[in-house]
């Protein structure tokens, strides 16, 4: 009974909190940008902005629960290009989108419908850039993935499409692979481990924890040139798989 009342006491406390910083810092960020996007920048640089405003937000809120949720963030490959790459990531958590944050490149997530229905945060998602795949023909994602990669940003996929309700990834689609073979751009699978644990899908209630997430090696246009995309998936679906069993297991 004890501890599901401090369960309850540390929800209260985080709830709180993120209503009180996402009015607070999406103001600020939002009104910030706005004006810098109005009078100093041009589109170009005003989007990349609302980018990084979304990444800071994200980062700000994973930050409200610490020491009690904690995020640990480890890149196996220290020294590589700037990019631009193709993010591809396990699904397990609501959570996950806002994790993205911790990366320091500039990010466009490919997305469902319903972060666009968001107050203001959908608002920021179109002013960034961020693609709804399932609201478009196949030819216009490309044509505007592949034009966001040739103007230098990283694009975030969670392949499977939605969250698994289970340790094991489900199938991915394809759409991450054929956009890689197309823009001849670096995959970089990224494992997330524990945010199920921490924001269980089905429950609305965070439990104490640590989220593990480990960037892997990027996987070079040389390397998966020769592959379909069919082929090419299930490589990284399995590079992930083995990498996600390492880190469960350390645990």
């Amino acid at each position: 009974m004890l501890d599901r009342l401090k369960l309850y006491l540390f929800n209260l406390y985080f709830y709180v909190l993120f209503v009180l910083v996402s009015v607070s810092v999406i103001s600020v960020l939002t009104a910030t940008v706005t004006f810098l996007g109005v009078f100093f920048f041009p589109p170009r640089k005003t989007y990349k902005w609302f980018r990084r405003a979304i990444s800071w937000y994200g980062k700000t809120v994973m930050a409200i629960p610490f020491p009690f949720i904690r995020i640990r963030y480890e890149r196996i490959e220290k020294k590589g290009t700037r990019g631009p790459y193709i993010f591809v990531c396990n699904h397990r958590s609501a959570v996950d989108p806002f994790l993205i944050g911790v990366l320091p490149n500039e990010i466009v997530q490919i997305v469902n419908v319903w972060p666009f229905r968001l107050p203001v945060l959908g608002m920021y998602a179109k002013f960034s850039g961020y693609l709804n795949i399932r609201m478009m023909p196949r030819e216009e994602f490309m044509l505007r993935a592949s034009q966001l990669l040739s103007d230098g940003v990283s694009i975030v996929f969670f392949p499977e499409g939605t969250r698994s309700t289970h340790k094991k990834m489900g199938t991915f689609h394809g759409a991450a692979f054929r956009l890689a073979l197309a823009s001849k751009v670096s995959m970089v699978p990224l494992c997330i481990a524990g945010a199920e644990k921490i924001f269980p899908k089905g429950s609305t209630l965070l439990r104490p924890g640590t989220i593990r997430m480990r960037q892997l090696r990027a996987i070079p246009w040389d390397e998966y040139k020769q592959l379909t995309a069919f082929a090419f998936k299930n490589r990284v679906w399995k590079i992930l798989d083995e990498e996600l069993s390492k880190m469960e297991n350390m645990a």
